[in-house]
């Protein structure tokens, strides 16, 4: 038998063996690589806080990252009323200089930016590729308008989507929007490949670490219930603002496989920037 006739036999096989065992070859499973960057993020520093975030990259750059994902607010601070004048459209100054970090660094990146649209202020998070081009934009739904005076506007349930990549099908929600069983099953439904999610985790002093186990939680909930990978990117610092002022996000950010395994946890209370390979479906449908 030649060479070829015993390739095609071999094919041959393995199909009948698939159509037998009554299966279909699903999507390739591939990893990609994750940077979870949990940076420090001071109120108003923008340019201390891009600076933090190219150190951060500079780092994921050298160990082949893919997406870095970086937290809430991370140009301004959360809840910070200043960003009421400070805040920049997108596209726009702080969502450019996004992008020129990403071709720099040759890689994805998912972050969140306050977002002013005339005169209404959002809390936005934004996925660029590596070539800097703006692929998707989420604006947060459940924005805790108790926290900051005039509040974030929010968001719509409906534009809750996934934007196809060459990782896959990526969805961006922001923080609190994962607290809504509605907004989860939204995405559900749309069979994401990975969930990148920017937190602004807080709490007083005094519920660290326990409101790390909170976030841990909530994560593994989340990942398990829409059945993809999640990133949970947390920061370091504290609000300076508002009726929360004084509390302290604590880091602790954590990556979940689709079943809700914990697969990575960062230092509770300090800056940490890790690296992880995540199995995804990257089926590109």
């Amino acid at each position: 038998m030649t060479i070829l006739k015993s390739v095609a036999v071999v094919c041959a096989l393995a199909a009948f063996s698939v159509a037998a065992s009554g299966q279909t070859p699903g999507p390739a499973k591939r990893s990609v690589r994750l940077a979870i960057c949990q940076i420090l993020v001071i109120d108003g520093d923008r340019e201390g806080n891009f600076r933090r975030m190219e150190y951060a990259l500079t780092d994921a750059e050298a160990k082949g990252v893919e997406i870095a994902i970086f937290p809430e607010s991370s140009v301004l601070g959360w809840e910070n009323p200043d960003a009421h004048r400070k805040a920049a459209p997108i596209p726009g100054a702080d969502s450019d200089h996004v992008a020129a970090l990403a071709r720099k660094h040759h890689v994805m990146i998912a972050i969140g930016l306050d977002e002013k649209d005339g005169d209404k202020l959002y809390d936005s998070a934004i996925l660029v590729d590596k070539n800097g081009t703006l692929l998707w934009k989420h604006r947060k739904i459940n924005v805790l308008p108790e926290l900051m005076s005039p509040p974030y506007s929010q968001g719509k349930p409906e534009d809750i989507g996934v934007v196809k990549t060459e990782f896959g099908r990526i969805a961006v929600l922001i923080c609190a929007d994962t607290f809504s069983n509605e907004y989860v099953e939204r995405l559900r439904v749309l069979h994401p490949d990975l969930m990148l999610v920017p937190y602004g985790w807080a709490a007083t002093n005094d519920q660290w670490p326990g409101h790390s186990r909170d976030l841990e939680s909530l994560v593994k909930r989340v990942a398990a219930r829409v059945t993809s990978p999640m990133a949970g990117v947390d920061l370091v610092g504290e609000m300076t603002h508002g009726p929360w002022a004084g509390q302290t996000y604590g880091g602790s950010s954590f990556v979940a496989d689709e079943t809700g395994s914990i697969l990575l946890t960062l230092r509770d209370r300090d800056t940490d920037m890790q690296v992880i390979d995540v199995k995804i479906n990257a089926s590109g449908e």
